[in-house]
C-alpha cells in the first residue's frame, strides 16, 4: 500500500472525531495529515517521530493510526476492534482497519471489514477500492470491476485509477494502464504509483532513460515501491533477472520494504540461488514480516536436505531421496533426448545447464513456484531451472511427466532465445504444439470445457490472448487458452510452416507486437487470421461440437446399461458415437465401457481393439493399459505389449509389477539394455520378493557381458534366499 492510499480518508473520518472538542481536532488532524506527509515525501525517520506522537493521542482512532504507523500492529489492532465496538456505523473505520489487515497478511478478514464497510455505506468508494486491491492478488476479473466503482463513486479518488493501470498493464493492455495512471495524475500532481506505471512500462521496453524514475525521487527520495512495482511486472512477464534487479534497487532506496525483500528472495529462489534466498527470507522473517510465502519458503529450503542432485555438463537434476533411484534413469534420459531435439529445432544451445527440479509433494512444488500452497499446475519454468510434479504427487494415470517436462523445457529454450520477451500467449502454446510434437499421445486432449467455448464462441481474438492466462473471466478460460494457443501453432505450422514460429520467436525478442509480427511474419492481419484460424478449428472439431450433447445424454445410457449387464447394448450404442468425441478418454470413457462389455462377452479381441485405439489417443488410466498389454501378450503381440506398458514410465512409474512385466518382456525380445532398466527400477521400488529381483536383473546384466556386475546381483539374491537354486546356477555360470 503507497504511502498516499490514505489521505482520502481524512474528511471522512471527521465524523469519529467531533466527540473531541473543536480546539483539539484541528492539530490532531493536522498532526495525522503531517504524518502522511511526511511518509509521502521520504522522510521516514520523521514520520516515524511523527506516528510516534499519535500513540499518546486522547483518541482512539488517532492512536490506532499511531500504533500503525510506528509498526505495532498487535497494539494497533486492538485499538481498531475496540474503535469499531464504540463506533459500530463507522464505515471508514472499518476501510482502515482492512488496510492493516491487509499488511499483515490476513485477506479474508479485510474483506469481510470491507464488505461491513458497503453495508454500511454502499458509495464507500474506499472500501470498494481495498476490494479491488485483494482481488487483484489472484488476478481476478473482479479485481478491475471493484476499482473501476471506487472511480466511479469517488472521482477524486486517484487510487482508484493507479489501481486500474496496474491491472491493466498486468493484462499488457499498456494504453489503458498510461491513460489511467494520466488520469490518476491529473487528480493528484504527486500520484506516485501512477508514475510508477509509466516507469514501468518505459522498462519493460528496455527504455532505462525513463524520466519517470526522477519525477518519482524528486517527490519521495525513499520510494523504493516504484523499483519494486517494476519489480513485479518484470516477473509476471518472465524476466526474472530484471525483476531481481528491480527489487534490490527498490531496497536500496528503502531497506524496510519487506514486500519487496520476500520477492527478492522469491525469485532468487526461482533461480536456484538459495544460499541468497535464504538470507533475505530470514531477514523477512526476523522482522516479524512472517508472510505465507516467506514461511513456506523457508520450510520449503530446510527440505532440500532430503534432495539428491545429479550434474551432467548439460543437465542438473533435483530429486527427493525416497524416489531419486527410482526416476532418474527415466528423467535424466528423457532431459537428455529432449534438449538434441530442442536444439535442432531451434537452431540454439543453451548457455548452461538447464536445472529440473521434481517434487513428490504438490504443495511443496507450489511453494516452490509460488511461495505458497493452492497452485494448479504442474510444471513452471523460471529460466533455465525448471520445477515440476513427480508422478507419485499426482494420482496415478492423471499426469504425464514427460509430456510435462518437454512443454517446459520449449520454455527454457523460447525464453533464452528472446531475452525473456515473448507474449505468454505464444510460449505457452508453442510448448503445447511441442508436447504433441514428440508423440500423438502425449500433450492434452480437447476437453468438454473447450468444447463448450467453442460451441459459445469464448476465444480470445489472438491479440488479446495474453488476457485468457492472466486475468479469466470464466473459471476455464485458462485451459482454454492453452488449447487455443496450442490449437494456433499447429494452424501456423500447417498452413505457413514450422520456420515461421521460429521467425516469430525472433520478432518477438525485439519486443515487437502480436499485430506486428502476424502482419510482418504470416503477411495476414490479426482479425484475418482470427477468421481463417476459427474457421479451421471449427471444422476440426464440428463433429464433437455439433454432436456433443447428444453424445453425453447417450453415454450416460451407456453407464446404465453397463450397470445391467446389457452389454449388447452398451456395444451398440458405443459404436454410434465413439467417433463424435474420440478425444474423451477420461474415467468412464466409450473405449473402456466398450471394452468391459466386449470382455464380458467373451471377446477379447474386440475389447484389445478398443483398448488400442483409447491407448493411441492417450488413455492414460494404468489398470486399462496394463489390461491392453495382458490382451496383447495373450493375442500373441509381446511387441505391442512391451510398448503399451512403456508408455506407463511416462505416466506412473511407481509399480512394481510393470517394471517386472515389461522387464521380462524386453529380456526375452532382447532388449537387453530395456529389461536391465526396468529392473534396476523394480529394485528400486523395494520389493518384498527381493531374490527373484536381483536375480533377474542378474540375468539380464549377463546378458550384457557386465559379469561384474551380474556376480553382485546374484550374491545379493543369494543373501536375501540362500537357497535360492536359480541363483546358485546362475553364479556357477558366471564364474566359469
Amino acid at each position: 500500500m503507497s504511502a498516499n492510499r490514505t489521505a482520502g480518508l481524512l474528511t471522512a473520518l471527521l465524523g469519529g472525531l467531533m466527540a473531541l472538542p473543536l480546539a483539539a481536532q484541528t492539530p490532531a488532524l493536522q498532526t495525522l495529515d503531517e504524518c502522511r506527509g511526511l511518509r509521502h515525501h521520504g522522510k521516514l525517520a520523521e514520520a516515524q517521530t511523527c506516528f510516534g506522537r499519535l500513540t499518546a493521542s486522547s483518541n482512539p482512532y488517532l492512536r490506532a493510526e499511531g500504533l500503525w504507523g510506528i509498526e505495532r500492529y498487535q497494539e494497533a489492532n486492538d485499538q481498531f476492534r475496540d474503535l469499531i465496538k464504540q463506533n459500530p456505523k463507522n464505515a471508514d473505520y472499518r476501510v482502515r482497519w482492512g488496510h492493516l489487515f491487509m499488511e499483515r497478511f490476513n485477506d479474508q478478514e479485510a474483506n469481510g471489514l470491507f464488505e461491513e464497510a458497503i453495508k454500511i455505506d454502499k458509495e464507500n468508494g474506499q472500501a470498494y477500492l481495498g476490494i479491488a486491491e485483494i482481488e487483484s492478488e489472484g488476478f481476478s476479473k473482479h479485481a478491475v470491476e471493484a476499482a473501476q466503482k471506487a472511480a466511479d463513486l469517488d472521482p477524486k479518488l486517484f487510487e482508484a485509477h493507479e489501481q486500474l493501470a496496474y491491472l491493466a498493464l498486468e493484462d499488457n493492455d499498456e494504453d489503458t494502464a498510461a491513460k489511467q495512471a494520466d488520469q490518476a495524475l491529473a487528480i493528484s500532481g504527486e500520484a506516485l504509483d501512477a508514475m510508477a506505471i509509466h516507469a514501468a512500462i518505459d522498462f519493460l521496453h528496455d527504455k532505462n532513460d525513463s524520466p519517470w524514475p526522477d519525477r518519482i525521487l524528486k517527490v519521495n527520495p525513499a520510494y523504493g515501491e516504484a523499483y519494486s512495482t517494476a519489480g513485479h511486472f518484470y516477473v509476471i512477464n518472465r524476466r526474472y533477472e530484471e525483476g531481481i534487479r528491480a527489487y534490490r534497487k527498490a531496497l536500496e532506496l528503502n531497506p524496510r520494504l519487506w514486500e519487496a525483500r520476500m520477492q527478492l528472495g522469491l525469485n532468487l529462489m526461482r533461480l536456484g540461488e538459495d544460499t541468497e534466498a535464504r538470507q533475505q527470507l530470514e531477514e523477512c522473517y526476523n522482522a516479524k514480516y512472517q508472510s505465507s510465502e516467506t514461511v513456506n519458503s523457508l520450510r520449503l529450503l530446510d527440505k532440500y536436505k532430503d534432495f539428491n542432485t545429479y550434474k551432467t555438463p548439460t543437465t542438473i537434476l533435483r530429486l527427493h531421496k525416497k524416489e531419486a533411484d527410482l526416476l532418474r534413469p527415466y528423467f535424466e534420459s528423457e532431459m537428455e533426448r529432449a534438449i538434441a531435439t530442442y536444439e535442432k529445432k531451434y537452431q540454439m544451445k543453451l548457455t548452461g545447464p538447464v536445472q529440473v527440479e521434481v517434487y513428490p509433494d504438490h504443495e511443496d512444488f507450489a511453494v516452490r513456484t509460488m511461495g505458497m500452497p493452492g497452485l494448479g499446475a504442474l510444471g513452471v519454468t523460471f529460466g533455465a531451472v525448471v520445477a515440476m510434479d513427480s508422478p507419485s504427487g499426482r494420482p496415478p494415470g492423471s499426469f504425464h511427466w514427460a509430456s510435462t517436462m518437454w512443454h517446459e523445457l520449449s520454455h527454457v529454450y523460447v525464453l533464452q532465445a528472446t531475452n525473456n520477451r515473448v507474449p505468454r500467449w505464444f510460449t505457452e502454446g508453442l510448448a503445447v504444439y511441442e508436447e504433441t510434437a514428440v508423440a500423438p499421445d502425449w500433450g492434452d486432449r480437447l476437453d468438454p470445457e473447450v468444447i463448450h467455448a467453442i460451441q459459445h464462441k469464448l476465444l480470445l481474438p489472438v491479440a488479446e490472448l495474453d488476457r485468457g492466462f492472466i486475468r479469466p473471466s470464466y473459471p476455464s478460460q485458462v485451459i482454454v487458452s492453452y488449447f487455443q494457443g496450442g490449437k494456433i501453432c499447429s494452424y501456423i505450422a500447417e498452413k505457413w510452416g514450422y520456420s515461421k514460429l521460429l521467425d516469430m520467436v525472433h520478432s518477438f525478442a525485439k519486443l515487437e507486437s502480436t499485430p506486428d509480427v502476424f502482419q510482418k511474419d504470416l503477411g495476414i492481419s490479426t482479425t484475418d487470421f482470427d477468421k481463417q484460424f476459427l474457421a479451421w478449428l471449427d471444422a476440426q472439431t464440428k463433429v464433437t461440437t455439433d454432436h456433443f450433447d447428444e453424445w453425453r445424454d447417450k453415454l450416460k445410457i451407456m453407464v446404465a446399461n453397463e450397470r445391467a449387464k446389457e452389454y449388447d447394448d452398451v456395444i451398440r450404442i458405443g459404436n454410434a458415437i465413439r467417433d463424435w468425441y474420440p478425444d474423451y478418454v477420461e474415467p468412464g470413457s466409450v473405449y473402456e465401457l466398450m471394452a468391459d462389455a466386449y470382455t464380458a462377452k467373451g471377446d477379447k479381441d474386440s475389447a484389445r481393439k478398443q483398448l488400442e485405439k483409447y491407448s493411441e489417443v492417450g488413455g492414460r488410466d494404468p489398470k486399462l493399459v496394463e489390461q491392453l498389454a495382458t490382451l496383447e501378450e495373450q493375442a500373441g503381440e509381446p511387441k505391442k505389449a512391451a510398448a503399451a506398458l512403456d508408455r506407463l514410465n511416462y505416466i506412473y512409474p511407481e509399480d512394481q509389477e510393470l517394471h517386472k512385466r515389461l522387464g521380462d518382456l524386453w529380456l526375452a525380445q532382447n532388449n537387453v539394455p530395456g529389461a536391465i532398466r526396468e529392473y534396476q527400477a523394480l529394485l528400486a521400488l523395494k520389493p518384498l520378493d527381493q531374490a527373484t529381483s536381483h536375480y533377474r536383473l542378474a540375468q539380464a546384466l549377463r546378458m550384457a557381458n557386465r559379469l561384474d556386475q551380474a556376480r553382485d546381483e546374484v550374491l545379493l539374491a543369494l543373501e536375501a534366499a540362500p537357497g535360492f537354486k536359480p541363483a546358485q546356477k546362475l553364479l556357477l555360470e558366471i564364474a566359469k
